[in-house]
């Protein structure tokens, strides 16, 4: 969810005619137990900021409800569209998820344009370098990394001259068919809620960075987090919502913080 460091985008972009910057939300990530009033709030922030940042690019985001395999057929020939573009995803209902849209491009005759930026590495570059398992210890992870090339450096964010000529279709019930839902609208009781402690989008993501970066303190002692899992108070960790969710490139965080020690 951003447009910083996005390889995928600024590949699909190139030679596009149009372009339409689409978030799915699954119901199998709205129907989890676990996934509470706030952790929608924060996604719904990130996705409103990135509909804010592709405004300016003259475009929008299209936010679509409903099961990926169900859904995009649909809209794929709707749209009339020739190449789609995404991050793989290394955990493994993603990676079926993935599969299965893969296979439904090809069937439909649709290129599909993927890279490796949800982390520094692809998993199974790690993996194959012992033997196809896992790493146990932290220690084993770091032989094993440092064995390694260098991560690829962070893109250039998507600007204008990275769209071109490229245009995004908008409809009139634009807001109406793929806007931003409310809480209210996903069905939570919001009444009586207190303020986020965190703010989500990529924009709050960058902002922080450039702050933590600024704290050569903290980037010195920047190392495991010295807090229990129930704290809500942000200390090393407090970037760690804005990588999960995508808002802050990991090669971005890496290579800043290199270039400070």
């Amino acid at each position: 969810m951003r447009l910083h460091d996005n390889p995928s985008l600024r590949q699909s972009l190139k030679g596009a005619t149009t372009f339409r910057c689409i978030f799915i939300l699954d119901p199998w990530f709205a129907g989890a137990s676990n996934v509470g009033i706030n952790k929608w709030r924060f996604l719904l922030e990130c996705l409103e900021d990135l509909d804010c940042s592709l405004r300016k690019l003259n475009s929008r985001l299209f936010v679509i409800r409903g099961q990926p395999a169900d859904i995009l057929p649909k809209l794929l020939k709707e749209w009339g569209t020739n190449c789609l573009s995404f991050e793989e995803d290394p955990e493994p209902f993603g990676r079926v998820r993935d599969q299965n849209i893969m296979a439904l491009c090809k069937s439909m005759g649709i290129t599909v344009v993927t890279s490796i930026a949800h982390t520094l590495y692809k998993l199974e570059t790690i993996i194959e370098k012992i033997g196809g398992k896992a790493p146990l210890t932290y220690h084993q992870f770091q032989s094993i990394v440092s064995s390694l090339d260098p991560p690829p450096t962070p893109e250039p964010p998507v600007c204008a001259a990275t769209v071109g000529s490229a245009v995004t279709i908008i409809s009139e019930d634009h807001d109406e068919k793929y806007g931003v839902p409310t809480l209210e609208e996903l069905g939570f009781d919001t009444d009586g809620l207190g303020p986020g402690v965190w703010q989500g989008g990529e924009s709050e993501a960058l902002s922080r960075l450039e702050r933590h970066l600024e704290r050569k303190a903290w980037v010195a002692s920047f190392g495991r987090p010295k807090m229990t899992p129930q704290s809500l108070l942000p200390s090393q960790t407090g970037l760690s919502p804005y990588l999960r969710f995508g808002c802050l490139s990991t090669r971005l965080f890496y290579y800043q913080l290199n270039d400070l020690y």
